[in-house]
């Protein structure tokens, strides 16, 4: 599975004398299993980037290939790409209607012209894959905590068997313990079942945890497209953006400061952990 995005660009006014683009030549491509996490701050393009994706949104100029065909050629079959790339927007539990939650991750795999033996049997593979008990099946989907309901939401697109998953800051409003139960979910999906995943998020710290690559924009252009730790080590400009680096490196600069022999683009509260224990064993 690839999938690209060549020389894109979105304005708002395409055919005036000076364009204003809220996306301008964004090149790079997704590989099977990949883990990508996509940030910037608000305004800065992102959320427009990822319904380009799955063919939600257009771009006015640039190629959106999938497996090296362009989705916006006559006659592409958009609605199969979006079962290949499925998009989990923010909040999703407000895209959760059915009476159960059975039902509610039966929607995609019907739509698909599956029998109902078929449906049923995805929607509970997907239930298994993101920890969902079958004795969910009958629950109402209003009734479960949000973590929960995100599960369900996630389980929907994954009924459909996608190759890649772009979630849209997936962990919105949920407490810690919640967002690394969610994230956790996905890390593992992505490894076990090789599903590339696009990460929409505003949280360094997860970024840092989760993710393999990191895409920075800012002003509607690609900025950084590296692993975290090469981005981060970048964090003065990140500022700039308007962006940060994770805490935990935050204190790690302090501390050098200080003259504690620490590596100070350590990441992750387990980083650091190993980074003190290891001083403190000279």
């Amino acid at each position: 599975m690839e999938l690209t995005l060549k020389h894109i660009s979105y304005s708002y006014n395409p055919d005036a004398k000076e364009p204003k683009y809220a996306v301008k030549d964004v090149s790079f491509t997704i590989r099977e299993g990949e883990f990508c996490a996509l940030i910037g701050h608000t305004g800065s393009g992102k959320s427009t980037l990822v319904q380009f994706l799955n063919g939600l949104m257009r771009p006015t100029e640039g190629l959106v290939l999938f497996n090296g065909e362009n989705i916006f050629e006559k006659k592409y079959p958009l609605k199969t790409l979006r079962q290949k790339v499925g998009l989990v927007f923010q909040y999703p539990e407000h895209q959760l209607f059915e009476e159960t939650v059975l039902k509610d991750i039966c929607y995609g795999p019907k739509n698909m012209g599956l029998g109902k033996e078929e449906q049923i049997d995805s929607a509970r593979r997907a239930m298994a894959l993101v920890g969902l008990p079958e004795s969910y099946e009958e629950k109402s989907p209003f009734e479960l905590s949000g973590g929960e309901k995100r599960r369900v939401a996630i389980a929907g697109v994954l009924a459909m068997n996608p190759e890649c998953l772009i979630l849209d800051e997936p962990t919105a409003g949920l407490d810690p313990a919640g967002r690394d139960d969610i994230l956790g979910t996905v890390r593992e999906l992505s490894d076990k079942e090789n599903i590339a995943v696009v990460l929409v998020s505003h949280s360094m710290d997860d970024v840092a945890v989760y993710a393999e690559r990191l895409l920075v924009m800012n002003s509607g252009e690609l900025v950084y497209d590296d692993t975290p730790r090469n981005v981060f080590r970048h964090y003065k400009e990140l500022e700039k953006m308007g962006l940060s680096a994770p805490q935990v490196t935050y204190i790690a600069h302090e501390l050098k400061k200080r003259g504690l022999d620490i590596d100070e683009n350590v990441m992750t509260i387990a980083e650091a952990k190993a980074e003190i224990l290891r001083i403190f064993k000279k």
